[in-house]
């Protein structure tokens, strides 16, 4: 169960620098709000997204290289194991359809006309909730119309 009291994390804890609305910033970002949108410590997505970042796991097009056995063991470094097998499933799917659909999070953005059409589009992958999306609008409507 999720405590309320929780302290947020924000892009610029992680070094993601989303003020000049660069497509590898956004990506970042929006790969740490998949490992934060799960129910498990924030040190621990936290941790793991410094994983991602150590193995230059910072595109769709790197994850999808890298294969579900590589994010298991990015993963599992980061101590994000309760959830390695279907997280690394969801981001290789979530990558995949993201590049079939739109090709790029500037792209989405794009072709979202305000922030509940984002939200929407969002959610419409499998394996993103409206966690994973609040985090992700939290920070990216900074740099977004």
């Amino acid at each position: 169960m999720r405590r309320k009291n929780k302290k947020k994390i924000f892009s610029t804890e992680l070094g993601i620098n989303l003020e000049k609305g660069k497509e590898t910033e956004i990506f970042k970002w929006f790969l740490a709000c998949l490992l934060f949108g799960k129910p498990i410590q924030q040190e621990v997505a936290k941790r793991t997204y410094f994983e991602f970042q150590k193995e230059g796991l910072l595109t769709p097009e790197k994850i999808l290289k890298a294969g579900w056995d590589k994010l298991v063991k990015v993963l599992d470094k980061g101590h994000y194991v309760r959830y390695d097998f279907s997280t690394a499933a969801k981001l290789l799917e979530i990558c995949q359809e993201l590049k079939e659909k739109y090709g790029t999070l500037t792209e989405l953005l794009k072709k979202s006309k305000n922030q509940k059409e984002l939200e929407r589009k969002l959610l419409e992958f499998k394996g993103i909730g409206p966690v994973t999306t609040k985090i992700f609008l939290r920070d990216i409507k900074k740099t977004w119309p």
